[in-house]
């Protein structure tokens, strides 16, 4: 899985890297690209940020210093340190669910055959935190634990940014972007803030190989008590077995979605 990163590395196609703006950025460039390469060399580092190699000595000498980077020095090499994996348990204790709504994500894949998510809110980004799937429909590519990327294109994206004000959504998406890709992936402002009245008019988000081809994803919002916004729970699936089963993929959506949001404020799900 590739990271979610600010920065990007080169083999990235059309998303080049910025200029790093400081040393905090261009140490947490250095940690993506080795946990992207599985490990990386200084000189695979430099290449792929565009950073002079004695910087990057000086950045991944630091880290190992502190634990966050291991210097495989038979292989010439870094590889991620074990202060990322103790900050990876803290954050899955952060985020982590109950057994009884993971439960029901687990019966949602069940009860439909299709790769079933829940996300929830962390600051102001909805983010995958439990996915279930199996062989014969896997979840899509990249979405991981922590995935929370390109909304505009995404089921449980559109959720979130149809839940903003205008004003809010203006500026997220011009941090952000329209970024197209595939066919169908919606690039246009107007035309999205069409679907978007849709969505929170309805209730449900659908994307339709916008994100990836071959791939279409449904989506509802979690709410609590004061119909706040506080996740989104989703299927996915090939579009063909979605034809023509709308009506019933988001009757099940938002069966599970009362209940999970019932889970979440300390009730039972009826």
């Amino acid at each position: 899985m590739a990271l979610a990163s600010r920065a990007r590395v080169r083999n990235h196609g059309d998303m080049q890297p910025d200029s790093p703006k400081g040393p905090v950025e261009r140490a947490l460039m250095v940690l993506e690209v080795v946990a992207e390469r599985g490990g990386a060399s200084a000189k695979e580092i430099a290449h792929s940020l565009d950073l002079p190699l004695p910087t990057v000595y000086r950045i991944a000498n630091s880290l190992v210093d502190s634990d966050y980077l291991v210097h495989i020095r038979a292989e010439s090499r870094y590889e991620l340190g074990t202060k990322l994996h103790q900050l990876g348990q803290s954050l899955h204790r952060q985020v982590g669910i109950s057994r009884p709504v993971a439960r029901e994500i687990t019966r949602l894949h069940e009860d439909t055959s299709f790769a079933a998510y829940l996300t929830v809110l962390r600051g102001a980004e909805l983010v995958i935190v439990y996915v279930v799937d199996s062989p014969e429909c896997p979840r899509l590519p990249t979405m991981h634990f922590g995935f929370h990327d390109v909304p505009h294109s995404t089921a449980f994206g559109k959720i979130l940014l149809a839940e903003q004000h205008v004003a809010g959504r203006e500026l997220y998406l011009n941090r952000y972007g329209m970024r197209g890709l595939t066919a169908n992936t919606i690039t246009d402002r107007a035309t999205l803030e069409d679907e978007l009245r849709d969505v929170a008019l309805r209730g449900v988000a659908w994307e339709r190989e916008e994100f990836l081809a071959g791939w279409a994803c449904a989506a509802v919002p979690v709410r609590d008590p004061h119909a706040g916004l506080i996740g989104a729970v989703a299927v996915s699936a090939r579009p063909d077995r979605l034809t023509g089963q709308d009506a019933t993929v988001e009757a099940k959506l938002r069966n599970v979605a009362g209940r999970v949001s019932r889970l979440l404020h300390g009730g039972h799900p009826r």
